[in-house]
């Protein structure tokens, strides 16, 4: 059985994260993502759940390799109830097969499976790179409470809202959370200049989610964004304080220096030196005390390797 996410963050001094999936999978030719649920229906196709799979390994292995906690993720970013029904998929429990899936992968790493836990993926509805597609707070609460719910009742140990580029949908989103009673964390992208991607300041968007929903997050997170990127951002003069340092706990990087809209319309991987990767993103550690480190586009098994062998180093303490 696994220990509780709050305990886990709570006894650990650094928490690994997952690298890419959905990247590498797009990039795979034995594998098809799906028009509208992306890769929540490859558990039920040989091929696809084997590169699931595959994938999901690497992550467990290298934590349990290096004796790090782990938070991995259900392959349920575009599972909501909207998309489940365009991909013909409305009969079935596609959140909580993904979690399932999740936990009997996990099941296999023996006394390791108590140093994972699993949290239940959700994003904003529209492009996450375009924060003129976000929903009002109202409409968010009511689009995504169906999939909160539904991984809720599959079992998942926290919630993740990842990806977000406004404020609106966010708290649409912490609303439909804290209903749940599960904890929960919020991940934004962010500018260097310390703002979400529909300019709201990092301190702003932080102090109006904490004050107006209860329970407030048990973090937040930001993803999507490279290191350099964050790193500037959260050491703003104005639009980053005291209170971001705080509550912001951790980072999953991206490999390209790139704005959100040179990312979103490149054609080509931008990859980044796996060593220089791991040595930049466990510097977080002990530079702002991030907590909680991985991945996210660009990355790979390699990149997350060199990431836990620079965290497991008592150096970075």
């Amino acid at each position: 059985m696994r220990v509780s996410f709050q305990e886990l963050l709570s006894a650990s001094p650094v928490i690994l994260g997952e690298g890419a999936v959905i990247e590498r999978l797009r990039r795979s030719p034995d594998v098809q993502l799906d028009e509208y649920v992306v890769n929540s229906a490859l558990i039920y196709q040989d091929a696809g759940r084997l590169a699931l799979e595959t994938i999901c390994r690497q992550y467990l292995d290298i934590g349990q390799r290096f004796d790090l906690p782990l938070l991995i993720s259900t392959p349920t970013w575009r599972a909501g109830k909207e998309r489940i029904a365009a991909a013909g998929l409305a009969g079935r429990d596609l959140n909580g097969d993904n979690f399932r899936f999740l936990a009997d992968l996990c099941s296999t790493y023996g006394d390791y499976a108590r140093k994972v836990a699993i949290c239940g993926l959700m994003s904003c509805r529209g492009d996450a790179y375009k924060p003129e597609e976000a929903m009002t707070e109202d409409k968010a609460e009511k689009f995504h409470t169906w999939q909160a719910e539904a991984l809720v009742t599959s079992g998942v140990d926290v919630l993740l809202a990842s990806t977000l580029p406004a404020l609106s949908e966010a708290i649409g989103l912490a609303r439909v959370f804290a209903a749940t009673g599960l904890p929960y964390l919020i991940s934004f992208v962010v500018r260097p200049e310390g703002t979400l991607l529909d300019g709201t300041p990092l301190h702003r968007a932080i102090d109006i989610i904490d004050t107006s929903v209860t329970p407030c997050p048990l973090a937040y997170l930001v993803n999507c964004t490279h290191t350099s990127a964050f790193h500037r951002a959260m050491l703003h003069a104005t639009n980053s304080s005291q209170l971001v340092r705080e509550r912001v706990i951790g980072l999953l990087a991206n490999t390209a220096a790139l704005t959100p809209e040179e990312l979103n319309n490149s054609a080509e991987l931008i990859e980044e030196d796996p060593e220089l990767f791991g040595r930049r993103v466990a510097a977080l550690h002990g530079e702002l005390g991030m907590k909680l480190l991985g991945g996210c586009c660009g990355t790979d098994n390699r990149h997350i390797e060199c990431l836990a062998r620079n965290l497991s180093n008592p150096a970075i303490g």
